[in-house]
């Protein structure tokens, strides 16, 4: 099925690579304009890939500034707005929350919590005055179900969720819907980095207690994302959906 988001125009941070970048390509497939925002510098290229239709924003989502240049720019180059996914993330170091440093707790809280916020706060006008919409906050299955030396990690990604649900509360009644997505491990360049330092056979661990028994392809994660931004997940509001082989059912 294509078109599902045909006239919709859609933010998506975070999408230079893994998830975010899968979202966006797949948002741009069922007719979605599509601002690509990001810090790496890969927005461009994901930009240029998907070709008409497509905006890449270079954005640091920690900076409100930022964040605000980065709806003003959707609004202007395609004249409204109407859905926001939040993927913009980083892992943080692998350690017990003893030795977690300051440095790491306050990058992780701006990027992944603060970040959230700030995109949230900016483009909840512009998707009211569209009408209503759809709000998709990526979270993680660490929200949910402990991991040892994920603490700051973790952290964030509960706020994520209890953000979420506020926002859902807030704004239903312009019909703007706020949902959360908790991926499990997911192939990405994150995840691989985060293996690095993660604990030995910490993954293993997990792909063991997962009934599917694999990671999920960030493709898998964007097919979730589609639906909730789309009109077949219209009375669907103020969830937190895990997308993670069953690992938070057994």
């Amino acid at each position: 099925m294509r078109g599902r988001l045909e006239g919709k125009v859609a933010i998506v941070t975070g999408a230079g690579s893994g998830i975010g970048k899968a979202i966006a390509v797949a948002f741009h497939e069922e007719g979605a304009r599509v601002v690509v925002a990001d810090v790496s510098g890969a927005e461009e290229s994901t930009a240029k890939t998907l070709g008409d239709n497509a905006l890449a924003v270079h954005v640091d989502v920690s900076r409100s500034t930022n964040v605000e240049e980065m709806v003003r720019s959707a609004v202007d180059t395609f004249g409204s707005l109407h859905i926001l996914c939040n993927c913009a993330a980083v892992p943080g170091d692998a350690a017990p929350l003893a030795e977690y440093s300051d440095a790491q707790l306050e990058r992780v809280i701006n990027i992944n919590l603060k970040g959230t916020f700030l995109a949230m706060r900016a483009a909840l006008p512009e998707i009211v005055k569209s009408g209503g919409g759809s709000i998709i906050n990526i979270a993680s299955t660490q929200a949910l179900i402990a991991f040892p030396e994920t603490s700051g990690y973790a952290a964030t990604k509960g706020g994520v969720v209890a953000l979420s649900r506020v926002a859902a509360a807030e704004y239903g009644h312009a019909g703007v819907r706020v949902n959360v997505i908790c991926p499990g491990l997911t192939d990405t360049p994150m995840l691989r980095g985060f293996e690095k330092s993660a604990p030995s056979g910490a993954l293993e661990q997990v792909n063991a207690m997962t009934p599917l028994g694999r990671i999920a392809q960030p493709e898998e994660i964007a097919c979730a994302a589609v639906f909730l931004a789309s009109n077949e997940a219209s009375y669907i509001s103020g969830i937190v959906l895990p997308v993670d082989g069953g690992y938070t059912a057994v």
